[in-house]
């Protein structure tokens, strides 16, 4: 999520607002006493712009020098001359295209920077003025110092032209609206799908002929669901969607953690969250002033900080690899299929991903393409794609490639790494135990020491105001694999600790109860808002040194918070939070959540780039705008995951090897359905493919799995 946290910065300086919100005396003003004078006489630009050309001609103007203009510049002249003509003639294809121009944005000085003007209907024009030409309508959006307001010019005019209309029209270097290239304008022409598009859509459309198809015959010709055949099962919405809304009561296994669903559903929309308020900082706000004093807010530390949700994942991923594992590895006697183990987890992870490329690569573009702030709210670059899909399907891009394929795929990448070397920490650990847990301690330690230094030598500064770590910095800090081992080792010691001590009964007095969930808050607390002092200016800016304890710290404190949670919850110490976080109504979203994570970026981006107006940014707002969000991106995630992940993960799971004991063609049909999604990654934990290998060995009621 912080590779998009870079852009914070760029807005400020988009906006402005750092220098506006400073100014106390002439010097330290944007603009000259002059140019301010020039702005507030101006009209409205529309009227400028319609006065200043109401007799234009192909004969008196200079815009260009008619020997070396181009035929589309010459067609464009004669267009603006039919323009100037509709106008005084009052023609209404050209007074809406007049009437569809933005203005000098109010309040500019309290962040509101951009007036969008009607881009519908500047698009809407579609006027035949002469046989066999039309004018259409090109929306724009000019700069002018550190405003954008839009404009509307037939299609004919290329950014060049138009940009000479708008220089004679002001007059003046300093002022002249400007468009810097052509992907701030939009027509309605529309370019035709390539074959990738097609291929997208005819697959999707594939996936979902089968799901009806499979859900019709589940409904019509299958009474006994116990004689559903495992290819309708595995495509048949109504199996998948029994299996997806079953709630299991906690407790009702001993080797499930029951919080885990809780955890991990509350770590996915705090994600979500973050990412909607990253979103919102982008859009054009009319109070954009009010974003810096929301910076130094205590609230907006659980927003900065939002990276420690990703943490949270990789706590229950180390966790749950070493539980399950070394359960199995006592069952088979120290026996581990690794290259089974790679396989099973590759082909769990990877059709959806490879789906996700397409869909954001081809479909985005169509269903979010259509509005005029496409351009600010593209935090990705998805034409990366075309180059490196490949290693975000080998999940190497977080070391391969400064421009990644879906960004927030990095996550992926990192706990592909990690469970690729999980071997080594469950062997040693089944073979020589605490020995093995100091070994992983210490090498946790020296990883942390790993991190405090590079941070120190590099000289990475950290902006605690926006959480920045600079370009370089959030390469080698963030998105390098050694950086999160320490949650993911943390995870598997505490993962080791409760494997060792799984029949052990701990009875705590109530003194160590309470200073555990005291010393737990403290971590959690001190985390988040160790910073905050510093960040809103109440205290001294942090050195380089205090810089990089705290962020090499936190990374250990944090886990080690939520460690406790685990364990406490699980020993019956957890009261009102293992209440909350062990509900069975978590257990749905905690499967959906893989496909959450995986496309809620799709919802958002194109809920962003669809806006019309300037938005009012305040906390409320904001929550309002992620509620709906996550409305869409659950209904999304729902139906990627019927046609999606259930019948991929159902297949693989016919096609694999089994090791499970044998046993009766009844139970086996009835087990069915529930082992093919015990499997719920990431949910954002990717580690539990490896559960369901182990847990057929154990041969247990499949649906009471985390």
């Amino acid at each position: 999520m912080d590779a998009v946290k870079l852009i914070i910065v760029g807005l400020f300086f988009y906006l402005g607002l750092t220098e506006v919100s400073s100014m106390q005396d002439a010097q330290d003003m944007l603009i000259t006493k002059q140019q301010y004078q020039r702005i507030m006489e101006y009209r409205p630009l529309a009227v400028e712009f319609t006065e200043h050309f109401r007799n234009f001609s192909l004969t008196d103007l200079e815009l260009a020098n008619n020997e070396t203009s181009s035929e589309q510049d010459q067609q464009c002249q004669e267009d603006v001359a039919q323009l100037m003509q509709g106008v005084i003639t009052l023609r209404l294809w050209a007074l809406e295209m007049i009437d569809s121009w933005g203005s000098y944005p109010s309040g500019f000085f309290y962040g509101n920077s951009m007036d969008m003007g009607n881009y519908d209907e500047c698009l809407s024009i579609d006027k035949e003025v002469a046989e066999n030409h039309i004018i259409r309508g090109k929306y724009c959006l000019a700069s002018l110092l550190n405003m954008k307001i839009a404009v509307c010019f037939p299609s004919s005019c290329s950014v060049a032209l138009i940009n000479t209309f708008l220089k004679q029209l002001t007059n003046n270097a300093l002022l002249s609206p400007q468009i810097s290239n052509e992907i701030n304008c939009k027509t309605a022409e529309r370019e035709p799908y390539d074959g990738l598009t097609i291929f997208t859509i005819v697959l999707l459309s594939v996936l979902a002929a089968a799901v009806l198809l499979a859900t019709l015959c589940d409904y019509l010709f299958f009474v006994d669901q116990t004689k559903l055949p495992g290819i309708v099962k595995a495509f048949s919405a109504r199996a998948n969607s029994r299996v997806l809304f079953r709630l299991v009561q906690p407790n009702s296994n001993p080797n499930v953690i029951d919080c885990l669903h809780g955890m991990r559903c509350m770590s996915l929309i705090w994600v979500v969250f973050a990412h909607q308020y990253i979103l919102s900082l982008m859009t054009p706000n009319v109070n954009g002033i009010k974003t810096i004093s929301w910076l130094t807010s205590p609230f907006a530390s659980f927003i900065l900080h939002g990276f420690f949700s990703v943490d949270t994942f990789f706590l229950l991923s180390g966790l749950l690899v070493v539980m399950i594992a070394l359960r199995s590895l006592e069952k088979t006697k120290g026996k581990l299929n690794i290259p089974l183990m790679y396989l099973h987890r590759y082909l769990r992870l990877t059709p959806v991903v490879a789906v996700a490329i397409i869909v954001h690569m081809k479909l985005l573009p169509i269903v979010g393409n259509d509005g005029p702030t496409t351009a600010q709210a593209a935090v990705e670059n998805y034409e990366n794609c075309k180059t490196n899909w490949w290693m975000t399907l080998l999940y190497v891009q977080n070391y391969a490639t400064k421009n990644m394929c879906l960004n927030h795929t990095w996550y992926l990448a990192v706990d592909m790494q990690l469970y690729i070397l999980s071997p080594i920490f469950l062997l040693t650990l089944y073979k020589w135990g605490k020995k093995a847990a100091a070994g992983i301690f210490v090498l946790m330690l020296l990883l942390s020491g790993c991190l405090f230094a590079t941070m120190m030598t590099g000289k990475y500064a950290v902006n605690v105001a926006i959480g920045d770590l600079g370009v370089e910095g959030q390469r080698k800090l963030y998105l390098a694999t050694h950086t999160h081992a320490a949650p993911w080792l943390i995870g598997a010691l505490l993962g080791y600790f409760l494997h060792a001590n799984r029949n052990r009964s701990f009875k705590l007095h109530r003194i160590f109860i309470w200073l555990g969930w005291i010393l737990c808050l403290a971590m959690l607390f001190t985390s988040l808002f160790a910073v905050y002092p510093a960040a809103n200016g109440s205290a001294p800016a942090l050195t380089l040194g205090e810089q990089s304890a705290y962020y090499t710290l936190s990374r250990i404190a944090w886990p080690l918070g939520l460690s406790w949670v685990v364990f406490a919850c699980m020993k019956g110490y957890g009261g009102l939070a293992n209440s909350f976080l062990s509900s069975p109504l978590w257990q749905p979203l905690s499967k959906l959540s893989y496909t959450a994570y995986i496309f809620h970026i799709f919802i958002q981006q194109m809920n962003g780039r669809r806006l019309r107006t300037n938005t009012f940014f305040s906390d409320y707002d904001v929550m309002l705008s992620f509620w709906s969000a996550f409305g869409f991106i659950l209904l999304l995630s729902y139906v990627m995951y019927i046609i999606l992940e259930a019948p991929f993960g159902a297949l693989e799971g016919m096609l694999m090897p089994q090791r499970k004991p044998k046993q009766n063609t009844k139970q086996q049909n009835e087990n069915h359905t529930e082992e093919i999604h015990v499997i719920e990654v990431p949910r954002t934990d990717d580690s539990q493919e490896l559960t369901k290998s182990c847990e057929e060995q154990e041969n247990v009621d499949n649906s009471t799995k985390t």
